[in-house]
């Protein structure tokens, strides 16, 4: 298992915007795109995974517990800010510590 797979911080913690070309069906989509009904529209040219800007930030797709077991739903087909994220940000550990983890 991954350190990603046991962690999922950055799922719980960051907003994921991204452009509509990466939807299902979008000119730009990884996979099979990312189902429409897992986003929330924010502009013409943005989306955002639904749950990402709520109070207590959790990202729909994050399947299983926080600091245990994680893994995403939509993995193969996950948006550009997921797949440009890894554990060399800065932002990792900074989600990390919202989510009283240790850091990397």
């Amino acid at each position: 298992m991954s350190v990603c797979q046991s962690c999922g911080a950055c799922c719980a913690t960051f907003r994921v915007d991204f452009h509509p070309v990466e939807l299902a069906g979008g000119a730009f989509a990884w996979g099979a795109g990312v189902p429409l009904e897992m986003t929330v529209p924010v502009t013409a040219n943005i989306v955002r995974m639904a749950g990402t800007d709520a109070a207590a930030p959790r990202c729909v797709a994050l399947a299983g517990e926080i600091g245990q077991q994680v893994s995403c739903t939509i993995y193969d087909s996950r948006p550009s800010p997921c797949r440009e994220f890894d554990t060399e940000h800065a932002a990792c550990n900074r989600a990390r510590q919202r989510c009283g983890l240790a850091p990397l």
